[in-house]
């Protein structure tokens, strides 16, 4: 019995150690609230309300986005929900995105460097090819993001959609 419990304790202690502390990530406090997000997708101007909290005892930034403009059936056109960690380990950010067309992947997961105001996410193919990248840019002094989202084809990059973040709470 005290062998069983010896045996227990260790393994309670490596799990302790084994988890990472709660996010400490003063560009992710900035990103969290709620923000209208206004651009183009495309050619086509469009809005969306995005509202990001941090959620998993403080682990991973969660953020929910959708369109105010409508399909057919009178649903949001476009809507995500996306958490966004870091890896003490290897120094980066880790998003994974969830929308409306589904299909998770490998290609779901983006990583980004840490950097001061910019959370330069990319996107691989099942190649380990960039095909995607998606640039938050935060501006201290306007308390706004910009949300620049890229198409890479063979290495070029080609606008996808473009976003200016604005506070509304």
């Amino acid at each position: 019995m005290k062998q069983l419990l010896i045996v227990v304790m260790i393994f309670a202690a490596l799990a302790l150690n084994a988890q990472q502390p709660p996010v400490n990530s003063p560009l992710l406090d900035h990103l969290a609230g709620k923000w209208q997000m206004q651009g183009s997708l495309g050619k086509q101007p469009v809005t969306h309300e995005f509202e990001a909290e941090w959620v998993l005892q403080h682990h991973y930034l969660r953020f929910h986005e959708v369109s105010r403009q409508k399909n057919a059936k009178g649903q949001p056109q476009y809507e995500a929900t996306v958490f966004i960690g870091w890896n003490e380990k290897t120094k980066q950010y880790g998003l994974t995105w969830m929308d409306v067309y589904g299909g998770a992947s490998a290609q779901s997961i983006g990583l980004a460097p840490a950097k001061d105001n910019e959370l330069a996410f990319v996107f691989t193919d099942e190649h380990g090819e960039t095909d995607f990248t998606n640039t938050f840019t935060y501006d201290p002094k306007t308390n706004t993001w910009d949300d620049k989202l890229d198409n890479v084809e063979k290495g070029v990059a080609k606008p996808f959609a473009r976003f200016k973040m604005t506070k509304i709470q």
